[in-house]
């Protein structure tokens, strides 16, 4: 994933937890708002340690943002959005954690309609 397209900056976290909208399923939460300023989207990612070591999360991690990479077109403009592991998501294979991180998406509206 693109540098330029990651948020890393508490105050903007911080801004998204508070005044952002959040939608979740068994595996992931997504917290996102709006943001008018921005090209593209942006995301955080947060693994947290109840998940596991930091082999575990990382891999979590590195998954989480490959397959928002790979499905990059289909994401609205515009917004900001944290994704949030759940500790099922660690026995999942790559291709499952893809259809539940899209039907989060789905569910939060983050995706473009379908043509």
């Amino acid at each position: 994933m693109q540098r330029k397209l990651r948020l890393r900056n508490r105050n903007d976290f911080n801004r998204i937890y508070r005044g952002g909208k959040s939608f979740a399923n068994g595996q992931f939460v997504v917290y996102w708002s709006k943001r008018p300023q921005t090209e593209q989207f942006r995301m955080g990612v947060s693994v947290s340690k109840k998940l596991g070591n930091a082999v575990v999360r990382n891999r979590m991690r590195r998954v989480m943002k490959e397959i928002v990479r790979l499905n990059a077109p289909q994401i609205s403009e515009h917004t900001d959005f944290i994704v949030i592991a759940r500790k099922p998501a660690v026995k999942m294979k790559t291709k499952e954690l893809e259809r539940s991180m899209l039907h989060v998406l789905r569910k939060a509206g983050l995706l473009k309609p379908r043509r």
